[in-house]
């Protein structure tokens, strides 16, 4: 890969905690996935003696080959804080990003990844909410003006002037990231990085579309797609307490829907598969979550929504599906998007991964490796989520 220099980031039994849900038994989370050992470190101030410059995974070019770079260690301002990288989580959005996929591009160059995790090196003048040290990860909501009406009614990520880590500023694909302290992820003391860094996407987005689909403890939710967001969709399910139907069109992904605690599974490509959650249900899920990119999915998955559900999505394949109006509004199924997680959804959801109710299915890698990286992904032959040691 090209480099160059250039002068330029358990508890078994079931009770309710303060977030008022009702925490589920584990079901092998915890068990299937090893940690790996937390990694030992400098201190933050030997971090900034030590380097003044940085390794990144720079797009230079959409839709072209990432570029390994040295460049200089950004300087911090006032307000901000520079967290060290120690590892790095890959989400397909990375690759959209790179890509040009979207109809609102990033503007080369820039640095993508928006599930770092580190520790704090510096801190910038009047921060006080994070200190020299800390754990922390960076999300995909980098900042928001936090004055508009979403910012001021906890929807910050409805913000029309938020910036996003990894694709209107610099992200985590570098040995050091810039980052505002009011929007970190503080990690739980015994979350390693490795299974801390897909939390900071793949966790939140599915723990929010879950909230989303207003259920609630006892009710059926049913996850389309298992792969790097659905298999943690899972987890979260049952950890707040829903019965769970696992919904994919791959016999590997499914056996781990039910490792991972799933109730029920169905095969997407039978012919019967709605009539299936149907039964299983008792006349179809409460509340529906697509992670699937495959738009027969979506209109799937509406068909298997009960008279007064919700379905919620956070997949994002191209185009659109047919929306059967008559049936909609007939069973009044609301349909509704659902986009990352907030601040406090974030909190939630590594509280989650802290206790031990939800684990990432991973492997590890490192940046040089990136556009490898983007190939298997390109190419779905990725098995849950790719981590990439940094440090």
């Amino acid at each position: 890969m090209p480099r160059r220099r250039h002068d330029g980031a358990a508890r078994d039994r079931q009770e309710t905690d303060r977030r008022g849900i009702v925490l589920a038994p584990d079901h092998g989370a915890s068990r299937l996935f090893r940690l790996p050992e937390r990694s030992t470190t400098p201190s933050a101030r030997e971090f900034l003696h030590m380097a003044k410059m940085m390794k990144a995974a720079v797009v230079r070019e959409l839709g072209k080959p990432l570029v390994i770079e040295d460049m200089k260690v950004p300087e911090v301002g006032r307000g901000q804080i520079l967290m060290k990288v120690e590892a790095s989580g890959v989400c397909h959005t990375d690759l959209h990003a790179a890509s040009g996929d979207w109809p609102v591009k990033p503007t080369p160059p820039f640095i993508p990844g928006h599930e770092g995790v580190g520790y704090v090196a510096a801190v910038g003048a009047e921060v006080t909410a994070v200190k020299e040290g800390d754990r922390i990860g960076v999300p995909w909501l980098h900042t928001a003006c936090g004055h508009c009406e979403h910012c001021r009614t906890g929807w910050e990520t409805l913000c029309y002037d938020q910036q996003m880590t990894g694709y209107t500023v610099n992200g985590g694909f570098a040995e050091y990231v810039l980052a505002d302290p009011n929007y970190v992820g503080h990690l739980p003391d015994n979350l390693d990085f490795g299974a801390a860094a897909p939390v900071l996407c793949a966790g939140v987005t599915v723990y929010k579309g879950l909230k989303e689909t207003d259920t609630k403890p006892g009710d059926w939710v049913t996850v389309s797609g298992i792969g790097g967001l659905g298999h943690m969709a899972v987890q979260y399910a049952k950890a707040m307490g829903r019965h769970v139907v696992a919904v994919d069109v791959a016999e590997d992904k499914l056996k781990l829907a039910a490792e991972l605690g799933a109730d029920a599974t169905v095969d997407a490509r039978a012919n019967d598969a709605v009539e299936q959650v149907r039964q299983i249900t008792d006349g179809g899920a409460h509340g529906i979550l697509v992670t699937a990119v495959s738009r027969p999915a979506f209109a799937q998955a509406l068909a298997m929504t009960r008279r007064g559900g919700t379905m919620s999505m956070v997949g994002l394949p191209p185009g659109d599906f047919p929306l059967p109006i008559f049936d909609v509004v007939l069973n009044r199924i609301t349909v509704r998007g659902s986009i990352v997680g907030t601040r406090q959804d974030l909190v939630e959801a590594l509280q989650f991964a802290g206790e031990g109710k939800v684990a990432s299915h991973f492997s590890w890698d490192s940046l040089d490796n990136i556009n490898d990286i983007f190939d298997r992904m390109r190419d779905g032959r990725i098995d849950g989520r790719v981590v990439m040691r940094i440090a």
